[in-house]
């Protein structure tokens, strides 16, 4: 008979297993594209697969397995994808799948599945990749180890997420400053109208000037790699050279493909912007007009939700909702960022709600300090 630790195991095994098995399956019903719809389908299955091994495992030791209930993370992802679409959820479920691709190493009992969720991972990460422009061999290399640190800064979901936490928190903690120094309804809509506006035009101009600087920054870089072709066409064979020196190549392949690449200057230039500035000529940091505009929308999205009580009640009564509203959407967003932290939905949501309640009880102690001082 397995111990309670064994078992424990089993069940965390199954679980996880049950639960990637529905979002690949989801993945496979929505995706329109057949090889990758194919791929997702074969996820699914092989995860049904380690499911079923989990779950012999746990009735041969007489457990009574239940119907599994799946996770708030699964729930949310796969509400996702029906919305939006694969693509949107795909670099999310990539780095997940890295992080996750060890998850059976300790294990003796698992050890054919330890290499195929090795296989797993690099599925899906091939699929995330055949989204993309076109890259080099470096940039590949570059973007496979992205996957250790879990979801770009570049994801469309997780900045979604970090941007209307931004509008909540801020919102709540200035609407809770100044409820608490004892002001009327009025004089606290305005104050968070204010807030939201004012939050909202800080984030996208400052989203605007990080991008417009970037790009102006990688042109500027990429203007003088250009004028260094021109002028030093040796040394910038010799870096070739010394790039693919870097991936593996011997010393005389390196410089036979080097001076390949430098017979057309485009190509060259190419290669240079990517493997040695390691910029993607194609994007430049992305539209700045389009991150300044989202970062604006998504700010105010997160920043209304605390000022909605205030109109239709006042008083107390105001602020117990403001306060349950504000901790609902806190929630929400943790068990969102569970997504890619790679912690449990429930104690993404939990740790999301005390640090935004602490930092606005703080702001409304502070401004009832404040007001009693001030009248």
């Amino acid at each position: 008979m397995a111990s309670k630790t064994e078992l424990k195991r089993f069940r965390s095994n199954l679980a996880d297993e049950l639960d990637s098995a529905a979002l690949y399956e989801t993945l496979a019903t929505v995706e329109q594209d057949g090889s990758r719809k194919a791929i997702y389908a074969e996820l699914a299955a092989s995860e049904r697969k380690h499911a079923q091994v989990w779950l012999e495992k746990l009735r041969a030791n007489g457990v009574k397995v239940r119907a599994h209930q799946y996770s708030a993370k699964t729930h949310v992802m796969r509400a996702l994808v029906r919305v939006f679409g694969p693509n949107f959820v795909l670099r999310t479920v990539a780095a997940t799948e890295y992080a996750d691709r060890d998850k059976y190493a300790g294990q003796p009992d698992a050890a054919q599945m330890a290499e195929e969720e090795h296989r797993h991972a690099d599925m899906v990460q091939r699929v995330a990749n055949q989204q993309r422009p076109q890259q080099s061999k470096g940039a590949e290399i570059a973007e496979a180890e992205s996957w250790h640190k879990g979801v770009s800064s570049g994801n469309d979901l997780r900045a979604a997420v970090l941007g209307a936490n931004d509008g909540l928190v801020s919102n709540f903690c200035l609407i809770m400053g100044v409820a608490g120094a004892g002001t009327n309804n009025k004089t606290i809509l305005l104050t968070a109208f204010a807030g939201l506006i004012a939050g909202a035009c800080s984030m996208a101009l400052g989203e605007w000037l990080s991008v417009t600087n970037a790009r102006e920054l990688a042109r500027t870089q990429i203007a003088k790699e250009a004028d260094e072709l021109e002028h030093t066409p040796d040394a910038e064979r010799h870096e070739l050279a010394l790039i693919f020196q870097a991936k593996g190549l011997d010393s005389d392949e390196a410089k036979r493909v080097a001076a390949q690449i430098m017979r057309d200057k485009d190509k060259a230039l190419d290669t240079l912007t990517r493997e040695e500035l390691g910029l993607d000529p194609a994007e430049l940091g992305g539209n700045p007009w389009s991150a300044a505009g989202v970062s604006f929308c998504l700010f105010s999205v997160g920043a209304i939700f605390p000022a909605m009580p205030f109109l239709w009640t006042s008083g107390l009564s105001a602020i117990i909702q403001c306060v349950a509203l504000s901790a609902l959407a806190l929630a929400a967003i943790g068990v969102f960022t569970s997504l890619f932290n790679g912690r449990t939905a429930t104690f993404s949501a939990l740790r999301q709600i005390i640090i935004g309640c602490i930092a606005a009880g703080f702001t409304f102690c502070v401004g009832h300090l404040l007001g009693v001082s001030i009248s």
